[in-house]
């Protein structure tokens, strides 16, 4: 999260270079804040671990945002990379049953081995929506909702297929420009649910990332299986494809050919 308004990048001509997401995830060199920067040990493999827990993973394996209970019920809507992190973090939180919505069957087997436990594919549910078939499967609905696609009526059936009283919607995907959400207000009201945003998991880096370093070091936490494949530079369009067409969970591009 900058905290000065400048991109901090100009070009040999002293040009401002705007960064991608405040990430500049493809920069083989870069101006990092030092309310930002987070000392880790040595060992710690760069292209994996470590660079997973800068973006994209810690924001969803943290869960810190949402609370989740041990013994709760999880939803995951999209099993992406950002959907399996979601599950993988429920998992280590202690939640009895993790299910993931997806029109891709083939992300049931994936999901897994981080821990989904039941699977809804949209295109299978025959005569009943995904609300109602996740409200007769939960009894009433999941404790916590995610939502990792980006869509907003994804938003808004992770919302009614939270349970009534307590239940928790958390956002995670990344919505076009000027998307707008509606809900019927009374709803928000009378059913008592939680809608809300997770940046960053909540997580506060200089005490959260050792946390989850050291339990990945003690194999608690999985994080190399979210890398898939590994590239060079030059080979970034391949990376793109891939990820286009749902064949790979996180891709490393490496500056330098791979070894």
């Amino acid at each position: 999260m900058p905290r000065h308004e400048t991109s901090r990048f100009t070009d040999l001509n002293g040009e401002v270079i705007h960064h991608f997401l405040s990430v500049s995830s493809f920069s083989e060199y870069t101006v990092v804040d030092i309310a930002h920067l987070t000392k880790i040990d040595s060992s710690i493999p760069i292209f994996k671990a470590a660079g997973l827990l800068g973006c994209g993973v810690s924001t969803d394996i943290s869960l810190r945002t949402a609370n989740v209970e041990p013994g709760s019920t999880v939803a995951i809507f999209g099993l992406g990379s950002i959907g399996l992190a979601v599950a993988e973090g429920a998992r280590l939180c202690g939640a009895t049953r993790i299910i993931g919505v997806d029109v891709n069957q083939d992300k049931f087997e994936i999901g897994k081995k981080f821990g989904v436990t039941d699977f809804i594919n949209p295109a299978n549910c025959e005569n009943k929506s995904v609300t109602e078939l996740m409200i007769e499967m939960t009894k009433g609905g999941a404790d916590y909702c995610f939502e990792c696609v980006g869509n907003s009526s994804l938003v808004q059936q992770a919302y009614a297929c939270c349970r009534k009283g307590w239940g928790k919607a958390i956002v995670l995907g990344v919505d076009q420009p000027g998307s707008q959400l509606t809900l019927p207000s009374y709803d928000v009201l009378h059913k008592g649910k939680t809608l809300m945003g997770s940046f960053f998991g909540g997580l506060k880096p200089k005490s959260d990332i050792p946390v989850l370093l050291n339990r990945y070091i003690n194999k608690e936490l999985q994080l190399d299986e979210f890398v898939t494949h590994e590239v060079t530079f030059e080979d970034i369009n391949k990376a793109f494809d891939l990820l286009i067409e749902g064949k790979c969970l996180r891709c490393v591009i490496c500056m330098n050919p791979v070894s």
